[in-house]
């Protein structure tokens, strides 16, 4: 008889097997009925096995063919699962609104966090997601030297809950794991058809992130300018550039639509 396949760690599959980080997991994603669920890296099926009584779909999506077919015969009856066998950074995402609840394979997380976050902003309404907790810590510090990091606070809220046991994956895992819970925002006058305006806008400032606020607006506002953008918004135009709070860079942008002409605006 043929063994059951086996997480690898060389490809970084580690299945999620805790009934009660599972159970979490999905609490905190505040799944409803009429909602669209992807389970990126769906391995076996532990988590999608849950998600299936949630809501209406849930689109399992695992690049190994071995589980892919494990999957495809363990929901055969479920007609509201969707099996993709696909890379998830080759996977054609929904063109509605969806939601996130995953185990993501930690070797790809950056490369996910940009395709949920940004290049598919307009549709993803959040979720919750284990990564790597180096990966998590970096995502909520205070301060953002990445201009992606500065775009995905501007419009979701991104809270680290806890640290997840290696015991809570087979095989464990070598590195902490963390759970991030991520929330839309109602992003006041900022319209994602500026996305790619305003991710030049953030990296342009952020070229070196260790000048001073004053020095790194310099390259886009006049003095005028930045006197009233400091006034206005309360910003410590001596503190480092890395300490603008994502409000603070969305008012800044906002204010350049404005105030700058397009010539002068970053690309």
């Amino acid at each position: 008889m043929a063994k059951s396949k086996l997480p690898v760690r060389l490809t970084g599959q580690h299945f999620t097997i805790d009934k009660v980080l599972i159970a979490d997991l999905i609490k905190q994603a505040t799944i409803h009925k009429s909602d669209t669920v992807l389970d990126i890296g769906a391995g076996k099926g532990f988590l999608t096995v849950h998600l299936v009584k949630m809501c209406d779909q849930v689109i399992a999506i695992e690049k190994d063919k071995t589980l892919v077919k494990y999957l495809r015969l363990r929901f055969s009856n479920a007609h509201h699962v969707k099996i993709v066998g696909s890379d998830f950074r080759n996977y054609r995402m929904p063109s509605k609104p969806f939601k996130v609840v995953s185990n993501i394979p930690y070797g790809i997380t950056s490369e996910i966090l940009k395709i949920l976050m940004y290049e598919h902003a307009e549709n993803f309404v959040g979720g919750s997601i284990i990564l790597q907790l180096e990966a998590a810590q970096k995502l909520v510090s205070n301060r953002l030297y990445n201009p992606f990091a500065v775009f995905y606070h501007t419009f979701f809220e991104l809270r680290l809950l806890y640290k997840v046991s290696a015991k809570s994956f087979m095989p464990p895992p070598t590195v902490t794991s963390a759970l991030l819970c991520i929330k839309r925002k109602n992003v006041r006058n900022c319209d994602l058809k500026h996305k790619q305006k305003y991710l030049a806008f953030v990296s342009c400032l952020l070229s070196n992130p260790n000048v001073s606020t004053r020095v790194a607006f310099k390259k886009i506002f006049r003095k005028r300018q930045l006197r009233a953008l400091a006034e206005r918004f309360k910003i410590d135009l001596n503190a480092p550039i890395t300490c603008l709070s994502p409000c603070q860079w969305n008012n800044c942008f906002l204010e350049m639509l404005d105030m700058v002409p397009e010539k002068f605006h970053p690309v």
